[in-house]
């Protein structure tokens, strides 16, 4: 039998020489697990993507799915093996125990893992009794066997072998000695890591953290731990387990995973790297952190998680007007770290809770420096306050803030053209169609200017006609391309005559920004948040305003 510390066999590599040794796993599964998270419907060319940018951040294995059970994840390792050069991690095969009464080496989905040339193999064991008899049907002894002949056969081929014990931690309440047998039959027979799943999500930390201290005393095996979310405590489960003396994490990008999901791997790692002092990814790599935690939510087609530890836009984001002053001062007074380290940004929220401290910091991010004037500063906080009593909300909306707080520094706003009106037509046509046609007049370099244009809806209309109408003058709206729109009903309990909120996202090929426009009418507030956001692309573009 090939050591259990060698690389495998049949001309495959070795692990990559990262720098990291063996000593601790971090283990990927997004393309099984996370995959299993309703809504995430992944092709093969994304899985391919989703690992270059697993290996690329340098965890040390990724599972790339189930070879045999579905055409997609056996094309998937195909693929894998002839078009990434992994630099990191090292690709892992998943599959079952060979079935009952079948000898391992004629199963025909043990072959399979074989087939797909993964280097690393893990093997899904029942290790509660109860599933054992009523899923498996099959009995206690037989099941160990199914463990220890599988673990055996892939170990001769050269194969290194991980064990997920599923179920383990209910099973273990249930019948502790038997759960604890299957870890001691997967080690004796030469799995590297026995890993204690927390199939339904149902543990506690400490709960974890004792049952894993107990396991490792009796049976000496290494251990691993793969936790489910269902009591929001996957990422404390894993650190309890990795407390209790558990050398290999399973954790998802994101958290991605069936139900509320799986142990999120980005929160664990930085953990480990920055609370635990324990490196496990390779030099530099944490760094890229957001960065390929929103690569990844793009590949998905989810929109990033704005609150999620370490790499969400709000992680770093301060509105409280005490933090902010604490943060001018120093920025550890309230932050836990210093956002660099996982390639964040602190981000200084304005609202109706700022105080001169946020609108100096923020002025200082958007690379207006105020100097210290408080007669300046104290100006924009009241503006801010008047504003948002009356609907407004910056902390979402910096574009509209950054005009603010230049016609303030500047002393009036820059305009760039000047609206004489406007107006939306709506008709309702016989067939149950709808016609929308806006119409805008505005003066523009001293040349008035009427355009008409039609729409998929009246705030559409609107938008194309000023495009008409501005497009030959400003060319650089062209670039211009609104990319989110939302409303929202404020004081809703005037029915349709409440106050709209209307928030809009523009981008260009640098960048995306929003803008905000409150009004009694729906359209009325979206014309706010456009003419907001067509004088802050101009003014990025470095267009002069008319005077």
């Amino acid at each position: 039998m090939t050591d259990a510390t060698d690389g495998p066999g049949d001309g495959l590599d070795n692990a990559p020489d990262d720098g990291l040794d063996d000593g601790f796993h971090v283990f990927d599964t997004t393309l099984r697990d996370g995959a299993q998270r309703e809504g995430i419907n992944l092709t093969v060319a994304d899985k391919l993507t989703i690992a270059r940018h697993l290996d690329e951040f340098g965890v040390g294995f990724i599972e790339g799915g189930w070879p045999g059970a579905n055409p997609r994840d056996t094309e998937f390792f195909r693929r894998a093996r002839e078009e990434i050069d992994f630099r990191h991690a090292q690709l892992v095969a998943f599959g079952a125990t060979r079935k009952a009464g079948v000898r391992a080496e004629d199963d025909a989905q043990v072959a399979a893992l074989l087939d797909s040339q993964a280097p690393v193999i893990t093997l899904v064991a029942k290790s509660h009794d109860r599933h054992v008899e009523l899923a498996l049907r099959t009995t206690l002894e037989e099941n160990l066997a199914m463990v220890r002949d599988t673990v055996a056969y892939l170990r001769g081929q050269g194969r290194r072998v991980f064990i997920d014990c599923e179920h383990f931690f209910d099973g273990y309440r249930a019948n502790p000695g038997y759960a604890t047998e299957v870890v001691r039959a997967a080690h004796e027979a030469g799995a590297d890591v026995v890993v204690l799943c927390d199939t339904n999500g149902g543990m506690l930390p400490a709960q974890v953290e004792a049952v894993v201290r107990t396991v490792l005393a009796d049976t000496g095996a290494r251990l691993g731990i793969h936790a489910q979310d269902d009591t929001g405590c996957a990422v404390a489960n894993t650190l309890a387990a990795v407390d209790a003396g558990a050398t290999h994490v399973q954790c998802t990008a994101n958290g991605y995973g069936e139900r509320v999901g799986n142990s999120n791997l980005f929160p664990v790692v930085a953990a480990l790297e920055i609370k635990y002092g324990r490196r496990v990814l390779p030099a530099g790599k944490l760094a890229e952190m957001t960065r390929i935690s929103h690569a990844i939510a793009e590949v998905v087609n989810l929109t990033p998680a704005t609150h999620q530890p370490y790499v969400g836009v709000s992680a770093f984001a301060h509105k409280a007007g005490l933090h902010a002053s604490a943060i001018k001062v120093d920025p550890d007074l309230y932050q836990h770290i210093d956002p660099e380290r996982v390639g964040n940004t602190m981000r200084m929220l304005v609202s109706d809770m700022a105080g001169r401290a946020s609108v100096e910091l923020k002025g200082k991010e958007l690379g207006i420096d105020l100097g210290g004037d408080r007669e300046l500063i104290g100006r924009v906080v009241e503006r801010v306050k008047e504003r948002e009593l009356a609907g407004y909300t910056y902390e979402a909306a910096d574009a509209s803030f950054e005009l603010l707080l230049r016609a303030e520094v500047e002393g009036r706003a820059r305009r760039y053209y000047r609206v004489e009106s406007w107006r939306a037509i709506v008709e309702d046509r016989p067939d149950g169609t709808h016609a929308n046609e806006a119409t805008v007049k505005l003066w523009a370099k001293g040349e008035r200017i009427v355009a008409t244009a039609e729409g998929n809806g009246p705030v559409n209309a609107l938008d194309r006609a000023l495009r008409v109408a501005l497009e030959r003058i400003y060319p650089q709206l062209a670039s211009l391309k609104l990319t989110d729109y939302k409303v929202r009903i404020l004081e809703g309990g005037l029915g349709t005559g409440s106050t709209t909120r209307v928030l809009v996202s523009t981008s260009d090929e640098n960048g995306e920004w929003s803008t905000v426009g409150v009004a009694e009418n729906v359209i009325a507030a979206s014309w706010q948040a456009l003419d907001d956001a067509y004088a802050y692309g101009l003014r990025r573009a470095g267009v002069e305003p008319q005077e």
